[in-house]
């Protein structure tokens, strides 16, 4: 996916220096420890018949994080997850543009009776969608009150704000969601798996939210022992939101 080549291409070839010092795959997010830590969403599906999910589990440790940041492009959902935690663990923030601010907070503002679409059910779509004057959760595993991920060509058009979850970094959804998103519409990307780089702004991304990881050792024990986000957030790891300028 060119966008996720374009957010590698930052990361420089310095990065070929520095190895991998650990990887946790959880239930729930994969964790990588390189330059820094860093997170994605687990996202896994695997047959028997299918060949091993990571390519080169065991020796993972051996490789540079720029070896690893490839695994994003992969077909396998798994490996693309490392790829995807391997991106954020090596990524240089500018701490100087980052803001502090939860990614619910700006979409209860900007979508007040707003048309609003979200990519992903997320926990506050509840509250959203009592403040928006219509809001589709869209879901490839739809909950009650979602749509499946089918009518998003439909629904995206339509909005006024878009939200749509890093994940889809993954599952290779990102540009096709992205190439639906009206000019005129605010744009975000939004979750642990969403790499904080000012490239998303070449993408028509008005504002990226995401997570730094602060402490990466206790981040990877949590993995470890299958943390959701909410028992994570605070807990060697914040949220971070940055915006383009004069959005």
């Amino acid at each position: 996916m060119k966008i996720i080549e374009d957010i590698i291409s930052t990361i420089g070839e310095s990065a070929r220096d520095i190895l991998v010092k650990e990887v946790r795959i959880g239930p729930f997010w994969t964790g990588v420890w390189s330059k820094y830590g860093g997170l994605a969403s687990t996202t896994f599906t695997h047959e028997p018949t299918m060949p091993p999910p990571i390519k080169e589990a065991g020796n993972l440790t051996q490789k540079s994080v720029l070896e690893l940041c490839d695994y994003a492009n992969s077909n396998c959902l798994l490996q693309a997850s490392v790829g995807m935690a391997a991106i954020n663990s090596a990524i240089e923030l500018d701490l100087n543009k980052c803001q502090n601010i939860n990614a619910a907070e700006i979409l209860y503002e900007k979508g007040k009776n707003k048309e609003v679409v979200v990519v992903g059910h997320f926990p506050f779509v509840n509250k959203l969608r009592k403040l928006a004057k219509t809001l589709w959760v869209v879901e490839r595993k739809p909950q009650s009150g979602d749509i499946p991920a089918s009518e998003a060509k439909r629904v995206i058009p339509q909005a006024d704000i878009i939200a749509i979850t890093g994940t889809a970094l993954i599952n290779g959804t990102m540009g096709e969601l992205l190439s639906w998103c009206p000019k005129e519409s605010i744009v975000m990307v939004l979750g642990a798996t969403t790499p904080l780089s000012p490239v998303w702004f070449d993408y028509g991304v008005d504002l990226v939210s995401g997570t730094r990881v602060t402490d990466p050792e206790l981040m990877l024990r949590l993995v470890s022992e299958g943390v959701v986000f909410k028992q994570i957030h605070g807990r060697g790891v914040k949220l971070l939101t940055i915006q383009k300028e004069n959005y």
